[in-house]
């Protein structure tokens, strides 16, 4: 006989209840999961519940502008460009092109596209340019998700602040790293990005921080939120 699988751990089940009952799938967003999962794309979309989150927390903060690094397939993008004013904008940075590519069409399938913008290359690049825009052409972000590649997530916060005004806030995923990032010693570059990045929120004079645990269907991990001060 095959080993059975084991059983699910009691926090999926809840995470699939608040989804069911507070954050149910719609066409769109059912579609944008199946086309990446049949394109190849790594299954690190946030959760349902998580994508209810940011799309709340956008909405709460009035965000007209919004900054997303780290694109995927565009489920989390969807949630967020949802929450965007009929005039508003969203930007996304995503590396590997056929990740793009993947975005542009559930985005496109969500009646989105209009008020989103896919760019692709490596992050860091995309946002020299924003910021050289933003030099001459200032338009701040309101709200920003970053969701990238972990080793670059201190200058993917020193890039946000830039980019931001008094007020806008900054979310960052994947903070917990599976309790590691309390190890000082780990040589792992997402927790060696992720703790320099949490350090930087800790002590920059603009920035007001906090970092909060979860645990779910995606297993144990967690998120900081920081607000640009004046």
């Amino acid at each position: 006989m095959s080993p059975q699988p084991p059983p699910p751990q009691p926090w999926t089940s809840v995470d699939d209840y608040f989804s069911d009952l507070l954050a149910p799938p719609d066409e769109a967003l059912t579609a944008a999961l199946r086309d990446s999962d049949t394109a190849g794309l790594p299954q690190i979309n946030v959760t349902p519940n998580q994508g209810k989150l940011l799309h709340l927390l956008a909405r709460t903060q009035g965000a007209r502008r919004i900054l997303e690094i780290g694109t995927l397939g565009g489920y989390s993008t969807i949630w967020l460009a949802r929450a965007l004013p009929a005039d508003g904008r969203l930007i996304t940075l995503e590396y590997k092109p056929e990740h793009a590519e993947v975005a542009r069409a559930n985005l496109a399938r969500a009646g989105l596209d209009k008020v989103t913008e896919v760019r692709v290359g490596p992050a860091l690049d995309s946002l020299a340019a924003l910021g050289a825009a933003h030099a001459e052409h200032p338009a701040p972000f309101d709200f920003v998700f970053i969701d990238a590649d972990k080793a670059n997530n201190p200058h993917y916060v020193e890039w946000s602040l830039q980019l931001t005004r008094p007020g806008s806030l900054i979310v960052l995923d994947n903070v917990v790293r599976g309790g590691a990032v309390t190890d000082a010693d780990d040589p792992d570059p997402a927790v060696r990005g992720t703790r320099a990045a949490l350090d930087l929120m800790a002590r920059h004079p603009k920035l007001s921080a906090t970092a909060v645990q979860t645990v779910g269907a995606k297993g144990y991990d967690g998120f900081a939120l920081a607000r640009v001060l004046d």
